[in-house]
Order: C-alpha cells, then sequence, then structure tokens
C-alpha cells in the first residue's frame, strides 16, 4: 500500500499556496457532505430504511475522516488549549459578523424561515463561547471540565451544562427531546 497512513492521520506541512486553497476547498465540502449525508441518513430512518440509513451514516464517517485528514496536514489541529481559542474565536466571528450579516438579508429578502434557523444558530453560537470560554480557563489551570451533562436542543442547537430547561427558551422544544453528551 503506496503512501498508506496506517494507524496515523497525515500530519501538518508546509503548503504550497494552490494546495493549501485546495485542501481548504476540499476540508470544507467533505465537512458539509459528512453533515448532508447525516440529515439523509436521519430521514431515511423516519421513513423506515433503516440500511439506506446505515449507508448514509457509514459515508458520512468517512467524509468527515477526510475532513479532519485535510485539517490536519492544514495545520489546524492544536492541542486542546490551542483548540479551544480557535473555537471561541470561531463562535466570535459568527456572532459578531457572520450571522447578523445573513439575518439582515434574509430579513431584507422577505425569507422567513432563512431567518429562523439564522437566528436559532446566532443564539447557539452565543452559548459555544460561553461554554468554550469557562473550558478554556479549567484547561489552562491544567484540568479537565467536569463531567457535567452537555445537552443541546435538536431544533435550534441552544446548548447548556447540566439540566436542559423545561422548555428551549430559543425555540420552545420539551426538554425530553434534549439530546446529551
Amino acid at each position: 500500500m503506496a503512501d498508506g497512513f496506517i494507524n496515523t492521520p497525515p500530519k501538518p506541512e508546509k503548503l504550497g499556496a494552490m494546495t493549501a486553497e485546495n485542501l481548504k476547498a476540499a476540508l470544507a465540502g467533505e465537512s458539509q457532505a459528512s453533515q448532508k449525508y447525516l440529515a439523509f441518513s436521519a430521514r431515511a430512518r423516519e421513513e423506515g430504511y433503516a440500511n439506506v440509513a446505515r449507508l448514509f451514516e457509514a459515508v458520512a464517517y468517512a467524509e468527515s475522516t477526510h475532513a479532519r485528514n485535510h485539517l490536519s496536514v492544514l495545520g489546524g489541529i492544536g492541542n486542546t488549549g490551542e483548540n479551544l481559542k480557535a473555537a471561541f474565536g470561531g463562535e466570535t466571528f459568527e456572532i459578531d459578523e457572520m450571522y447578523p450579516a445573513y439575518d439582515a438579508v434574509a430579513r431584507m429578502q422577505g425569507n422567513k424561515e432563512a431567518a429562523t434557523t439564522v437566528r436559532y444558530a446566532l443564539s447557539a453560537e452565543k452559548d459555544h463561547q460561553k461554554i468554550y470560554d469557562a473550558t478554556g480557563t479549567s484547561v489552562a489551570g491544567g484540568h479537565d471540565r467536569d463531567a457535567t451533562p452537555v445537552r443541546v436542543c435538536p431544533i435550534c442547537g441552544h446548548t447548556v451544562i447540566g439540566d436542559a430547561p423545561e422548555e428551549c427558551p430559543v425555540c420552545g422544544t420539551a426538554k425530553e427531546h434534549f439530546r446529551t453528551f
């Protein structure tokens, strides 16, 4: 097996400008494919096609593996403290720039459903930013976060540490539907 990565993902390397741009585009495409196939899997399962659902899940995993490999070669995976800072920075960009601009455009164009999904995401990104900040403080002190469950609303993505609220404050989803991690 030539050039195989047996039990080891590819490592970061100095990249030519075009290769770096290509890998960034591939990372985005593979990430989108993975999420799209997970959504397709859920729909297939709802429609009673359990084996088609498993197929979509398997291919989603493969696409996610491709994305992680690209991210690794791009040097985008650091230690946990660095990764928390990068995640916090990504959430900050989404909160301060990306989603407010997307919301303005959706509203201007009268796209109510698009405005709703943007509002849901913006609200959840604020949750994530706070959680990453607190977790980063723990890691900087050499400590893991405690084992308190993380709960996520399956409709809007509202994320809480600990018990889910009786009703999601963003979209109204009942507590029993929150997913626990």
